[in-house]
């Protein structure tokens, strides 16, 4: 006779981790299957940027709910999370973005969010390294970057995890490659960017990123900045696209990215793809040229039509749950995913709505430039 579970979930990434930390918390008995390191895949190969975005009220809710439970266990968290709460800098080339700045801090003003209008010495002075003749920017000073990896240990502390691959995921349970089933009244695919090959069916595609990461140089970057044209970049569903997109770590680092691309499933790094992202940078930081850099890698976001993850029961199966399609924010959004996937199997009232994330949801393109 094989093992019972109340909850059992397929992947060990920051996603399947925040599920299960939660699940337990709601006293319910949880397994997790992760044949890989913990927080690997696309975890490892995260920014780890916690931020709220605006794309739609939907996207606004689960960024905003997340960022605040990261800042409420912030003291908690261990030193290897690398918790930096640095802020975030939106910076605006030109005075169309400055238009763009400032309709997004009425929107944030508006929910709560505090923000600052940043003018163009005053951002000269916070970040002397970005090229002059830029005209601004937005300060969101509660933002924050952590290290995914470790992030997600940290969330499975206490957690049974079963070091082996997923073969099936059902509403019965999951039954591992070597043809043990571990049985469960709830079974969660938190299996990223793979979770179709799990869940066939599913409206999920591989994203795939470049990240550059540099040698310490403490001081160079002190907050996360992106370009307002990241936004653009985020939204296109057909180009390949880069932005301009820079972090501090607390090892005195900078992260550099990034990079949109579908169709490509290679995990190779492509250098035409590298090179206009590294020379995007050198737009905004002309002196990031000089830093040396020790590592680049590539990962695959798991993006779905319409911007937004899939966290619920599916319609086929109501004890089949999904906990996938995040895209670039399944770092900032792992803790409001794994709220809501625990409430709804608890029958607890969300913490948010729960409707627009719902796998049975009427789901549109979200064509953007």
């Amino acid at each position: 006779m094989g093992e019972s579970f109340d909850v059992a979930i397929a992947g060990g990434g920051i996603v399947g981790a925040a599920c299960a930390e939660a699940c337990a918390a709601a006293g319910l008995r949880v397994v997790v299957v992760e044949p890989g390191p913990i927080g690997g895949g696309a975890t490892a190969a995260g920014m780890g940027h916690i931020v709220v975005m605006d794309d739609s009220p939907a996207q606004i809710a689960l960024t905003r709910l997340s960022r605040d439970l990261w800042i409420a266990r912030r003291e908690s968290l261990p030193s290897d999370v690398e918790y930096l709460p640095c802020g975030t800098l939106w910076v605006a080339a030109d005075e169309e973005e400055m238009a763009e700045v400032h309709r997004k801090k009425a929107l944030y003003d508006g929910i709560g969010v505090r923000t600052e209008v940043v003018d163009a010495p005053s951002l000269s002075q916070a970040e002397p390294h970005l090229r002059r003749g830029l005209a601004g920017a937005l300060l969101v000073p509660d933002d924050s970057v952590l290290y995914p990896p470790c992030a997600a240990r940290h969330l499975l502390q206490g957690i049974d995890v079963r070091r082996q691959a997923a073969a099936e995921v059902s509403g019965q349970g999951i039954r591992l490659r070597d043809g043990t089933f571990l049985a469960a009244g709830i079974a969660v695919n938190a299996t990223g960017a793979w979770a179709p090959e799990l869940t066939p069916g599913i409206e999920v595609r591989k994203r795939k990123g470049h990240l550059v990461i540099t040698d310490r140089y403490p001081g160079f970057v002190t907050h996360v900045l992106v370009e307002l044209g990241y936004l653009k970049s985020a939204h296109s569903t057909t180009a390949d696209s880069v932005a301009f997109n820079a972090q501090p770590r607390r090892t005195g680092q900078v992260l550099l990215g990034s990079s949109r691309q579908f169709g490509s499933e290679t995990a190779a790094i492509e250098s035409h793809i590298l090179t206009r992202m590294l020379r995007r940078a050198q737009e905004y930081m002309p002196e990031i040229g000089e830093l040396a850099a020790i590592r680049t890698w590539t990962g695959f976001r798991a993006a779905t039509p319409d911007k937004l993850p899939l966290i619920g029961p599916t319609l086929a199966d109501p004890r089949l749950y999904l906990a996938t399609g995040h895209e670039g924010l399944g770092i900032t959004t792992s803790l409001a995913t794994g709220r809501l996937v625990a409430d709804l199997i608890t029958g607890r009232a969300p913490a948010i709505p729960a409707e627009p994330y719902l796998p049975g949801r009427k789901v549109e393109d979200a064509h953007h430039g």
